[in-house]
């Protein structure tokens, strides 16, 4: 039986992995911002400082994923098109998703800068926290226009099965980002140390190096002629801009809904103390290493899913999107015993805070538990983003983390006296409905398309 399923199989898992695998380099670069942050301000400063990365990536995180959610509306349609060889429409998306990311970017700068930058006072956190917390925010949120740029070139380069590019621009940037945010925290080559906010600075000067590469390439490559002779960067068609507003809204949705329940939660766990929220950032930070090469795999099975809808081929698209939820459960589980094994030793990569370290390693024991509905939640989202089923998906998002996830971790956290764990414990709950009800979604949606 398993030799059947894996021959059946073979062919899916290998076109999947080859196009997935690029687009995991790509995404973990947004994580890598993140944990190249955390461990740099976690050696070179102070777990005061490194609390301040926490809260601020804690809720910088909710309003990127709005920008980089509308962005990823683009990728479906631009593979459904060009399964359809509709390579024109493909120019007009690809115009009016750069005009409206551009918009969207400007629009989360000023929600950050005039908006949450005056309400992190209020939110009962630590005030020496704060104080480092807000200039580090507030070069952040510069940063999103010029990602959000790059974001577009990537999305719809992606959408075309062109996945390496964006790969190696992501990869160089972080190493950059690496380079530079250790000179600015710590001040060398006659820098003055900016603690926490030089790698504010090192995000910032990153993001536009990736925004001018990405399109330069995509803008001068051969690969992409045939798709840009009706793109123009002043383009504005109502309706390719409602096509990628239709999705890359509710998309937004999924993504706040689940990343808002984590930064939720991180507020709440704040609210304990900065050593407990320390101790979050680190097991959060791995999690979400292991959460982007879901989502990359989650990416490949939209653009799959999308070109095979396109055609009209439902046997490849049903097979191609189970062979993906085949390759998230065999890494996560792995990832899952890493975790387990692990969990002494791992907190020692960000910091050697004895106070943070024990609590940090019964976080990442939890994490081992929920990293398998945390990858194959994802990877249904993305299925049935190629299908363009996006509304219905969003609903789910938003029950599974915010009726279920967030009160469960409330109720054992507070009212149960577990504390972090127990906020931890609900998290997991709501990761398992999610992907329960989005798995029940897809085998009704594809088993629907191949049965007319």
């Amino acid at each position: 039986m398993q030799t059947t399923i894996y021959a059946r199989y073979k062919p899916y898992y290998k076109e999947n992995l080859h196009l997935a695998l690029p687009i995991v380099g790509s995404q973990i670069g947004h994580t890598l911002v993140q944990m190249a942050d955390s461990v740099i301000v976690g050696h070179f400063t102070d777990t005061t400082q490194l609390a301040a990365v926490s809260l601020v990536n804690s809720i910088f995180i909710l309003i990127l994923v709005i920008g980089l959610g509308i962005s990823y509306g683009l990728t479906p349609l631009i593979a459904q098109e060009n399964g359809k060889q509709n390579f024109e429409e493909c120019g007009k998306l690809l115009s009016n998703s750069l005009i409206i990311n551009i918009l969207v970017g400007i629009f989360l700068y000023a929600l950050v800068h005039f908006g949450v930058l005056l309400v992190i006072d209020h939110l009962d956190q630590t005030p020496a926290v704060v104080k480092y917390a807000k200039p580090y925010l507030g070069l952040l949120s510069i940063s999103i226009i010029p990602l959000l740029i790059f974001q577009t070139f990537k999305q719809f380069a992606e959408g075309l099965g062109f996945t390496k590019q964006a790969m190696f621009v992501s990869l160089w940037g972080n190493l950059i980002n690496i380079i530079l945010g250790i000179i600015f925290v710590k001040g060398m080559f006659g820098i003055k140390s900016m603690g926490v906010s030089g790698v504010g600075l090192s995000t910032l000067i990153d993001r536009i190096l990736m925004a001018f590469a990405m399109s330069i390439y995509v803008l001068r490559s051969q690969n992409f002629k045939k798709y840009l002779i009706s793109f123009k960067a002043t383009l504005i068609d109502k309706v390719s801009a409602i096509k990628i507003i239709k999705i890359g809204m509710p998309v937004a949705m999924q993504y706040s809904f689940e990343i808002s329940a984590f930064s939720g939660a991180a507020v709440l766990i704040g609210t304990i103390g900065a050593v407990e929220q320390a101790a979050h950032q680190i097991a959060i930070s791995l999690a979400a290493m292991t959460y982007m090469i879901a989502s990359g795999v989650a990416s490949a099975a939209t653009i799959k899913t999308g070109n095979n809808f396109g055609k009209k081929n439902f046997v490849d698209l049903r097979r191609s999107a189970i062979a993906s939820y085949h390759v998230i459960i065999v890494f996560m589980s792995i990832t899952a015993i890493i975790f387990v094994l692990a969990h002494n030793i791992m907190p020692f990569i960000y910091t050697e805070d004895l106070a943070v370290v024990p609590i940090a390693a019964q976080l990442l024991i939890i994490a081992g538990f929920f990293q398998l509905f945390d990858g194959t939640q994802v990877v249904g989202l993305g299925v049935l983003r190629g299908l363009g089923d996006v509304n219905v998906p969003t609903f789910i998002t938003f029950l599974a983390y915010w009726v279920v996830g967030i009160p469960i971790g409330y109720l054992l956290g507070f009212k149960f006296g577990l504390g972090v764990n127990g906020i931890w414990y609900g998290l997991t709950f709501g990761l398992l409905t999610a992907s329960i009800l989005l798995f029940l979604r897809f085998q009704n949606k594809t088993r629907a398309l191949n049965n007319h």
